[in-house]
């Protein structure tokens, strides 16, 4: 990396080493370049303004002498005596005749005047006059040619461009001078821009750094409300958000850990006391049948229970948004699929089901099971013998059961992980099917509550956006 920072050499994905300029090196750049290219445009325009300017004021002039020394009558006269500079102007001045069959008369003793077509036409009247530059013995001459008195002869005056060439000179080495002295005020400008402007960029990227490095979420203090105000805003807002999944993830690991370890423990139990009593001799023949079905039936249940409550937290655990692959789904469908499956595992209830067809935007999997473990819930709270009533209409989802129902001051909780009343302690359960709930209502910009119905029991109600008929 340069002294300043501003270049550094990293490889590129081939394998080579490329440079990469830095944003502050880039302003340089290109503030140089702006203010450069300004400075340079204004001082190549000036000096042009002033070579054409000074051009056209020599040409004014010219064609002004020799207009009123061709208006003289006796300029013939004098000029066969010799006509002295200083009466047309100017003492460095070349004076010629040339008539219209292109014969010249040079009044000095000057290097020679090669005159051609331009003045001759103008002897011949077919020009009211003429003006170029000719070289004449290695200098630049500005050659002008006006009619005279007489018919057939021009008038031809040569002023040599040398002072105008030295002037022009001059104002182009202090052009040069002005673009080169712009381009360093550029320079430096930009330096200033870079080392003051990107001081905030920076402080910023020195708290992210420190932020990757110490893993403090403390948010970022901001200062004005400009362009890199809003992005440490934004990324405040990042942080918020990491340190709250953070959170949510040590919960759910805490959580996790504290619901599995019941299980776990009575599971240990049940096999050490299995594998004690098949290692004695004949200990598995001497063990009651009584007592060996339900250990087993133990262990069955323990194993289950583990496999419910892993497979809860892994779908718990998925905090990502709706994924893509998602269908028009019809909610009246995926009630009665779920009523089949709850049916088989809870015979002796009997479900009194109403569904109006509401078509949702989601996944078929995912509402099935959100709406299953609402029926489970019912199921494990409703008597032997009891009524469950489901109910769907306007994309309102109520499930009542005829449980004890839910004391007024736990129903915000009910939906949180692993949350479970001291009632429910005592019964099969991993605390996260209403999260479930939950978390798939959310995933579907829908809500789910709890309440009281008529009769006492708990009533759970599920709204989800939709429509009554599918569009698609």
């Amino acid at each position: 990396m340069s002294a300043w920072g501003l270049v550094a050499m990293r490889p590129g994905s081939d394998g080579r080493w490329h440079y990469r300029r830095s944003l502050a090196s880039r302003v340089i750049w290109l503030t140089t370049i702006a203010v450069g290219l300004s400075v340079a445009l204004v001082a190549v325009g000036a000096y042009f303004t002033a070579r054409v300017q000074m051009q056209n004021t020599l040409d004014d002039s010219l064609l002004d002498r020799a207009n009123k020394a061709a208006a003289t009558d006796t300029l013939l006269e004098v000029g066969a005596r010799g006509v002295p500079p200083w009466a047309l102007g100017a003492a460095d001045v070349r004076i010629a005749f040339v008539d219209y069959k292109g014969n010249p008369a040079i009044l000095d003793r000057g290097p020679a005047i090669e005159l051609g077509a331009p003045e001759i036409e103008v002897a011949r009247g077919e020009h009211s006059s003429s003006l170029r530059t000719l070289l004449i013995a290695g200098e630049r001459y500005r050659v002008v040619a006006v009619p005279t008195q007489q018919d057939g002869i021009a008038l031809v005056i040569a002023q040599p461009l040398e002072d105008q060439d030295r002037t022009l000179s001059r104002l182009g080495w202090v052009t040069i001078a002005f673009g080169a002295f712009g381009v360093i005020v550029a320079a430096l400008a930009g330096w200033t821009v870079a080392s003051n402007g990107l001081r905030p960029v920076r402080k910023l990227t020195d708290s992210v750094e420190h932020i990757a490095r110490t893993e403090d979420f403390t948010p970022l203090s901001i200062e004005g409300d400009d362009e890199v105000a809003r992005l440490a805003t934004a990324f405040n807002h990042m942080l918020v958000a990491l340190d709250a999944s953070r959170v949510r993830q040590r919960q759910l690991v805490a959580d996790a850990s504290h619901e599995l370890r019941t299980p776990l423990t009575a599971l240990r139990t049940n096999v050490d006391l299995l594998t004690m009593t098949a290692r004695q001799p004949d200990g598995l023949r001497n063990l009651p049948p009584d007592a060996r079905e339900e250990l087993l039936d133990d262990v069955q249940a323990q194993i289950e229970e583990l496999t419910t409550l892993i497979g809860d937290l892994t779908s718990l655990a998925r905090d990502e948004p709706m994924p893509i692959q998602v269908e028009p789904v019809d909610l009246a469908d995926v009630v009665d699929h779920a009523i089949q499956r709850v049916r088989r595992r809870a015979p002796s209830l009997e479900f009194e089901v109403f569904t109006r067809p509401w078509w949702v935007i989601g996944e078929a999997a995912e509402l099935e099971r959100a709406v299953t473990n609402l029926l489970d819930n019912a199921a494990k709270w409703s008597p032997e013998a009891g009524h469950v009533t489901v109910r769907l209409s306007d994309g309102v989802l109520t499930v009542d059961d005829q449980g004890p129902g839910i004391n007024e001051a736990d129903r915000p909780r009910i939906f949180d992980r692993f949350w479970r009343s001291p009632d429910a302690r005592t019964l099969p359960g991993s605390g996260l099917g209403l999260a479930i709930v939950r978390q798939v209502a959310e995933r579907h910009s829908g809500s789910v509550h709890a309440t009281a119905n008529a009769s006492g029991g708990a009533r759970m109600v599920l709204r989800l956006p939709g429509r009554e008929k599918n569009d698609a």
